[in-house]
């Protein structure tokens, strides 16, 4: 099941015996599975075992038996290891033998947990979900629904700068609010800078920018991957980027002006999409298509090559993006 099948569920008000959130997104696996928590049991009534904590003989002696002090009985379960199909349905089958108990896997990190997502069958009254990262338009909901449980008065576009800050890192900004949320204020982007710091020595966005205008990219890119950053996430973020200037350009090439709201299904900070249109204009559209299928040929070669310096080959792509605007 993907997240929005799971989400209509969810207002259906469907409930499992079992559930696993799995996939390419870890903010929205570990939120989610705290949101069904939450919505199956009160604080008291929820016992967490994260990782190394796991103890499979533990596990199904708790959900076979109700508590004595609680009616619900929820276990969440993070994992950064897949377990095997024993294990697996004999902790699904246990609540399904106790109706008191619910368990809840969250699966975490670049374990293939897809085999494992298969145990979760209609049949067993289990469900497994598989995220992907978000949109930005649907991290930035994400951003404002907290915002507003929060309690805080914002701009919208305020949100939208903090998730760029941040790398569209959504825990990072997650963190930020409750910081926000003391300040007796309406939160602008000028609040932002003030109180939020981005991740990293070098502004991501910029970066970007500097990348499509052919401008020298060395030293930020070095310092990139220094901290960190991967090889194969910092390719995606730049063809997503690359795709994004594309939907503007053409949007503008038809329609004679650039709608954010229409294009991108958000609206940015206005410095933000005011330098980002006049880029996307500045590029021949015939150049889009060439620069999206060698972006696409790096991609494949990191995944599927022997490349024995991955860092070194995507430095040395990159910087070849520069030949080909020129």
């Amino acid at each position: 099941m993907y997240k929005n099948e799971f989400d209509n569920a969810i207002a259906s008000n469907k409930i499992f015996n079992a559930y696993m959130f799995y996939g390419q997104s870890n903010f929205l696996i570990e939120f989610y599975a705290n949101k069904v928590a939450n919505m199956l049991g009160s604080p008291d009534e929820i016992e967490k075992l994260y990782f190394d904590d796991y103890d499979f003989k533990y596990a199904k002696d708790k959900l076979l038996q109700s508590s004595l002090f609680a009616s619900n009985n929820i276990l969440l379960i993070k994992l950064d290891k897949k377990l095997n199909k024993d294990e697996t349905t004999a902790l699904i089958q246990a609540c399904n033998t106790n109706p008191d108990s619910k368990v809840i896997f969250a699966c975490m990190g670049d374990v293939d947990f897809k085999t494992m997502g298969g145990y979760f069958t209609q049949k067993l009254d289990a469900v497994s979900v598989r995220m992907f990262p978000p949109y930005p338009n649907e991290a930035v909901k994400l951003i404002e629904t907290e915002a507003k449980r929060l309690g805080i008065i914002f701009d919208i576009s305020a949100l939208n700068h903090l998730y760029f800050m941040h790398r569209q890192d959504l825990s990072l900004c997650m963190n930020d609010l409750k910081k926000l949320s003391i300040l007796d204020e309406k939160i602008g982007v000028d609040a932002v800078d003030k109180h939020c710091f981005g991740i990293g020595a070098v502004n991501f966005e910029d970066f970007l920018h500097n990348l499509m205008s052919a401008q020298d990219i060395s030293a930020d890119l070095e310092l990139l991957l220094e901290e960190g950053m991967n090889e194969v996430y910092l390719l995606n973020q730049v063809t997503s980027f690359v795709q994004q200037l594309f939907m503007i350009s053409s949007y503008i090439r038809v329609y004679g002006n650039a709608n954010a709201k229409e294009i991108l299904g958000f609206i940015p900070p206005k410095p933000v999409w005011e330098k980002k249109s006049r880029l996307a204009i500045n590029i021949k559209p015939e150049l889009f298509l060439q620069i999206l299928d060698y972006l696409l040929d790096v991609e494949l070669d990191l995944k599927s090559s022997k490349i024995d310096d991955s860092n070194l080959y995507l430095q040395a792509c990159l910087r070849k993006i520069s030949v080909l605007i020129r």
